[in-house]
């Protein structure tokens, strides 16, 4: 009983939001170009900033990886930590989809709860020509993130990921830059 009513709630949560902005929404701006999806939709990249939602709320060292099941499927891996980096981690799982003939727009299906689906669209707005960062954002461009190949970018490289996010449109005082990832022991 309590589960139907965390899947209740959620659905309740989902359908106000959409009725509070009236139907006057923003939309993302197109993606600046195609993706290589055998170099996007592979390994490991590290959040940089992003916007609060209640999936990240009290999350930091978030991370997104990519791999391929043996059946062929290919798998997003969502994860973070709870309170600091060396928190308990919080996973969100799914298949995904392209969904246009650049790879830059995708669908991951996840499970809430264990057995509740949901789909989430993804818009690659830009990424580095070496993929070595990516923007992305829902269609409704209310969750945006900035991802990096490294755990630890350089400030200049933070500020020029934010200053891009600006330039296609987004209020970038929204984002938050969780703490930075535990350095990285060689």
């Amino acid at each position: 009983m309590r589960v139907w009513r965390i899947g209740f709630v959620l659905t309740l949560a989902l359908g106000l939001s959409a009725c509070v902005t009236g139907g006057s929404m923003p939309t993302a701006p197109e993606p600046l170009k195609p993706i290589n999806p055998a170099r996007f939709f592979t390994g490991r990249w590290y959040e940089i900033a992003r916007t609060p939602n209640m999936f990240t709320n009290n999350c930091v060292a978030g991370t997104t990886d990519f791999y391929r099941r043996p059946d062929g499927r290919l798998i997003e891996r969502d994860a973070c930590r709870r309170g600091t980096p060396e928190g308990t981690e919080k996973v969100f799982e799914g298949g995904v989809d392209n969904i246009d003939a650049d790879n830059n727009k995708f669908v991951v299906h996840y499970t809430l709860f264990g057995f509740v689906p949901f789909a989430q669209t993804y818009w690659v707005l830009d990424h580095a020509d070496d993929y070595g960062w990516f923007i992305v954002s829902t269609p409704n461009f209310q969750n945006i993130a900035l991802l990096g190949r490294v755990p630890r970018p350089p400030a200049a490289e933070i500020a020029d990921l934010t200053a891009r996010a600006k330039a296609l449109g987004y209020d970038t005082s929204k984002l938050e830059f969780p703490p930075e990832f535990p350095a990285v022991s060689k």
